[in-house]
């Protein structure tokens, strides 16, 4: 299994994304292929010592950078670490693709070159939610703004699939967010979803509030990407602000700064839980080929676990189970005009 991974992405490339491939070839034997400056990535790769690893370089000019235009800069920078390495893909010289780069150009390069899975209108990039319960799963996270029923139907059947075969749950639960529990609520576009999700013989559960997204009351949680991404972008910046205070009170005298010696252990635990680093990239589900996508802050930490998760995509085969759960679903569930993708 050889998977490509992004060396010029994300805020840290390419040190600490290397380093991150060097620890998924020692920890997980994986066949890396690192894309880019071919001068910088022989360099850290000289500075690990890592000559005798599983690890091929593809030559590539140029960077697609954080804030750039995703579609213009696919169509223009084609020697892009973002471009070749999907390529590469699309070529079956690899078997998946890792990222902690431009997300909308990795999503746009991703969708062009790979296309998108039968029977799927968009793709959805999701996360795995810590939960008291579990992880749960959220999606879409960004990868589509305007989204129509449909494609929160599909993002439903495709996390169920990735759930049962990736996260081990038998019948994952699914819960669509809306700004209350009762079926009437929301506006259209969001009751036309409840109704598809009611009749497609998944484990639907009905709507779910913000307040449930982290309790672990259901394993699965669907939205549009651009609550998806607030989602997000809120919950980052809240867990920062909880660690800035805690660490805040925990430092105020001495008798804190003692407690902090008998609480270690147990704090080292609450950290690890909320790390978004041991819980690898967010894969990109619906196009066809696997692609992982990693936090722009990503370390070498997250970068491995990334690598990690797109192992796991690979040989569990996840894309073909994708394919039969949406080619299963879509002969069994008939549509209403009103709601169809067209």
């Amino acid at each position: 299994m050889k998977i490509v991974v992004d060396a010029m992405g994300g805020d840290y490339a390419p040190q600490l994304v290397i380093e991150g491939a060097i620890r998924a070839v020692k920890d997980y034997g994986a066949d890396i292929i690192l894309v880019g400056d071919e001068a910088k990535i022989k360099n850290e790769l000289l500075k690990h010592k890592a000559s005798r690893l599983n690890i091929d370089i593809q030559p590539a000019s140029e960077i697609i950078e954080m804030h750039e235009p995703a579609a213009v800069s696919v169509r223009k920078k084609r020697d892009s670490s973002i471009v070749k390495g999907i390529n590469l893909i699309k070529e079956k010289k690899a078997d998946a693709f890792v990222s902690a780069g431009n997300t909308g150009a990795v999503v746009c390069a991703a969708t062009i070159a790979l296309r998108l899975l039968p029977g799927i209108e968009r793709p959805g990039i999701s996360i795995i939610v810590p939960t008291p319960k579990g992880a749960s799963f959220l999606i879409d996270v960004g990868a589509n703004i305007n989204a129509k029923p449909i494609h929160l139907m599909h993002y439903a059947i495709m996390s169920n699939s990735y759930c049962h075969y990736i996260l081990n749950k038998e019948n994952p639960t699914i819960g669509l967010l809306n700004v209350g529990e009762e079926e009437t609520k929301g506006t259209d576009f969001i009751r036309d979803t409840f109704k598809l999700l009611e009749g497609s013989g998944l484990n639907f559960i009905g709507n779910v509030e913000g307040r449930d997204i982290f309790s672990g009351s259901c394993d699965i949680i669907i939205c549009d990407g651009f609550v998806g991404n607030v989602v997000l972008k809120v919950a980052e910046s809240l867990a920062e602000t909880i660690g800035t205070f805690l660490y805040r009170e925990l430092k105020r005298n001495i008798i804190t700064k003692a407690g902090v010696l008998l609480l270690k252990s147990g704090l080292k635990r609450f950290k690890k839980s909320l790390d978004y680093s041991e819980y690898g990239g967010a894969p990109l589900l619906g196009v066809d080929g696997v692609v992982i996508i990693g936090h722009g802050r990503s370390n070498a930490n997250a970068i491995k676990n990334a690598i990690r998760v797109a192992k796991e995509e690979v040989e569990r085969k996840v894309n073909d189970n994708i394919i039969e759960s949406v080619s299963h679903a879509i002969s069994s569930i008939s549509e209403e005009p009103a709601i169809k993708a067209d």
